[in-house]
């Protein structure tokens, strides 16, 4: 349990660095924008590119890959079923954000410490993070940008601004340098790792600003929605990864790390996402502030009952 508790320390303590920095006025909420703007155009790219080149590609495509995605596309549409209902005005992009907050998971910098520590194998959150930097964040990139530009979602424009953002750039290039096994000179290779080392830092200090410059978490005619955002993930969608790993016949470590993985906060990828495309920034702060915390106790607990259940 030491690599859980290490994981969420390691975040929290850049987050406060964020709200110290907004507390003593030192950075306002221009530099949380700007901090943003910085993840989201060029570290979180490099990022990609980093991490994808590395990414063992016979290690993901399993059932662990398909739990994943069933997992991701049933709380997503528990999520819209419910926002139909409880709020029907919602934009689009709005619409989102509140699914990516419900399903997108903290598979980076969290889940391959947690996957190490806890796991025994950081290739067994391989599967979730190559489902969310190739498929679930080009298609959301799509519809943020269909969205700000009040156009219908087609095929088409959804194509085009994939090959266009560059979150999606960085991770296609990173694909395709691990399959075509490329090799990339140094003089390439070093910029870009130090650039993709700003990603994770820029992400949680934007964060810790916006909690200390934004209202308080949870308050006010929010709550419900947030509080509906974060049960989704924590507890609901653990749940539906369990049953999705049974029925695929998935046993002991495999449904164990898919159980586990399901069960991390909210990325704060989506906080950027929310700042890039002005939606629902208060909804995605809150839940991944929230479900970072709840996730925890979620965590062991799980870790616990596997291993009284199964032996793992």
């Amino acid at each position: 349990m030491v690599g859980v508790l290490e994981g969420f320390a390691t975040i929290a303590v850049i987050v406060a660095v964020g709200w110290l920095l907004a507390h003593y006025r030192v950075l306002d909420e221009g530099a949380q924008v700007t901090l943003s703007k910085l993840a989201f155009h060029v570290a979180s790219p490099a990022l990609l590119l980093t991490v994808m080149q590395r990414t063992p590609l016979d290690a993901v495509l399993s059932r662990n890959l398909l739990a994943s995605l069933l997992a991701f596309v049933m709380v997503v549409g528990l999520y819209l079923l419910l926002a139909r209902w409880r709020w029907p005005t919602a934009t689009l992009g709005s619409r989102v954000i509140g699914g990516l907050s419900a399903g997108y998971v903290n598979a980076g910098n969290l889940g391959i410490p947690i996957a190490l520590y806890v796991l025994g194998d950081v290739a067994w959150v391989a599967p979730t993070l190559l489902l969310q930097l190739l498929v679930i964040t080009p298609v959301a990139m799509a519809l943020f940008d269909n969205d700000a530009r009040g156009e219908r979602p087609s095929l088409g424009r959804s194509l085009r601004r994939m090959a266009t953002n560059p979150i999606t750039l960085g991770a296609v290039a990173g694909l395709l340098i691990a399959v075509l096994d490329v090799q990339l000179p140094r003089v390439i290779a070093s910029p870009v790792e130090l650039l993709g080392g700003m990603a994770v830092p820029s992400m949680l200090v934007a964060f810790g600003i916006s909690l200390r410059r934004g209202p308080r978490p949870a308050a006010g005619r929010s709550a419900g929605h947030v509080w509906t955002v974060v049960g989704l993930k924590v507890l609901v969608m653990p749940a539906v990864a369990l049953g999705i790993g049974l029925a695929l016949g998935l046993r002991g470590q495999g449904l164990f790390a898919v159980v586990v993985t399901a069960a991390l906060p909210t990325a704060q990828n989506v906080f950027t996402y929310a700042v890039r495309y002005r939606r629902e920034v208060n909804l995605a702060r809150d839940v991944i502030f929230i479900s970072t915390f709840v996730s925890v106790p979620v965590i062991v607990a799980i870790a616990g009952l596997f291993h009284a259940v199964a032996g793992v």
